[in-house]
């Protein structure tokens, strides 16, 4: 048997099934990468800024599959502008919105968020 064999007896509608899928995943993994090397070649921002809403996605989990959670935290920049950052589970349980401080990211890479201590009078 020699490659030009492979899929020689195959209907072709499972030769495009097959090309279609491969191709997702192709398109799936350039876009990875590409994201990679945007935030990598992105300036580190440390910045101040107000935690101002949360939010979790739920994906995945038919069938037999468990279901994967995604968390997220929208912060408020001083300058108005807002960035949504996708944050670890542990973080999103000590973030509360309304918690002002210092935010560090890169690109669409969170780095870190240090809530600035309450001042009593």
């Amino acid at each position: 048997m020699n490659g030009s064999d492979f899929m020689s007896g195959t209907p072709l509608f499972f030769k495009l099934f097959f090309l279609i899928i491969v191709g997702f995943f192709v398109f799936i993994i350039i876009k990875m990468v590409k994201l990679w090397m945007t935030d990598n070649a992105s300036p580190l921002v440390i910045a101040r800024g107000t935690a101002v809403t949360k939010r979790s996605e739920v994906w995945g989990g038919t069938g037999d599959s468990g279901a994967s959670t995604s968390y997220y935290v929208t912060f408020e920049l001083e300058d108005g502008s807002r960035v949504e950052l996708q944050v670890q589970s542990r973080v999103f349980g000590l973030i509360v919105e309304g918690d002002v401080g210092e935010l560090s990211y890169q690109g669409s890479r969170f780095k870190d968020f240090q809530r600035a201590e309450e001042r009593s009078n």
